[in-house]
């Protein structure tokens, strides 16, 4: 696979979500099925092991044999993909790093260590030596919003200087003054916002989206991906729709309900029903049943039915 410059990095990337078994066990033989139906779908791009792939609840070698089936699949099939070599403990995130190496994926995603909040010395260090052995493979930096260091353009601005070789982030957004300093400061930075906010993203800046909605519907966000570049004005109708949707009927399962991020992503992909990987997270994460779609589905079909 060739490597990714940022100005290749943008569009509806999707990512495999985990068939987790009864007994707390990954079903391979469906992540590779499902990821044959992502790469079908025509998606920009895949990635692994982000928030939604459960990344932080991998042992090593589920995390080899997980990066391996992405990497052959996607290789095979000409498709873009990044791997994630993301991990709370900086040790692990970088021999993560080093074993994904010989898979010659596009870009390499990571986070910041994640225990205590580094200070911006301790997060250049840490990037330098990461970017230094991916190369000439790139990073992307996924900064979420509950990182306990929340980045600002000014930081990634500083990161960029400091040489640490990033082609890409994948960010909360912001303002309109929030993307006009990402413009400034970064202007040869690949800028992937969330997936429900991508036309707006889009229209102030933005490059494409690590995708939520492709949970939901990977192709359906294709094609709304594609309606941005052609119709603006008719992909932020959509938007508005989602919005609705998502703040009305599926953001109350996080703030009210107290259920994880990963648990909503897995929800929308059975309510949208493109592949059958269950709501089921590993130990001990709690999932949203799988008895509350049929209802959650008739009501999303009504308002989004671009997305089925």
């Amino acid at each position: 696979m060739n490597i990714l410059e940022s100005n290749e990095i943008y569009g509806n990337w999707a990512t495999p979500l985990l068939p987790i078994e009864k007994d707390d066990s990954i079903n391979y033989r469906k992540l590779a099925e499902e990821i044959d139906v992502l790469i079908a779908t025509g998606v920009n791009g895949i990635f692994s092991n982000g928030t939604a792939g459960e990344f932080y609840n991998q042992t090593e070698d589920e995390f080899d044999r997980i990066s391996s089936i992405i990497a052959e699949k996607c290789s095979e099939a000409g498709m873009p993909f990044q791997i994630g070599c993301s991990h709370m403990s900086p040790k692990i995130s970088l021999e993560r790093l080093k074993r994904t190496l010989p898979l010659k994926p596009g870009a390499i995603q990571v986070i910041l260590p994640d225990w205590y909040p580094p200070s911006m010395p301790e997060i250049i260090s840490y990037l330098q030596l990461m970017s230094n052995i991916a190369y000439p493979i790139g990073l992307v930096l996924y900064n979420p919003p509950h990182s306990k260091r929340k980045l600002s353009p000014e930081d990634f601005h500083e990161i960029k200087v400091a040489g640490v070789n990033l082609v890409g982030c994948k960010v909360a957004g912001g303002d309109e003054d929030w993307y006009n300093r990402m413009k400034i400061f970064n202007p040869g930075l690949s800028l992937f916002t969330p997936g429900h906010r991508l036309a707006t993203g889009i229209g102030l800046g933005a490059h494409g989206s690590y995708s939520n909605m492709a949970c939901l519907n990977p192709k359906a966000a294709q094609n709304w991906y594609e309606s941005m570049i052609t119709d603006l004005e008719t992909a932020i109708e959509l938007e508005k729709r989602i919005q609705f949707f998502m703040n009305r009927h599926i953001i109350p399962y996080i703030t009210e309900r107290k259920y994880s991020d990963q648990a909503v992503d897995k929800f929308l992909a059975a309510i949208g029903g493109w592949y059958d990987v269950g709501t089921r997270l590993r130990w001990p994460y709690q999932w949203i049943s799988k008895e509350e779609v049929k209802e959650m589905r008739i009501i999303c079909k009504d308002i989004l039915p671009e997305f089925f």
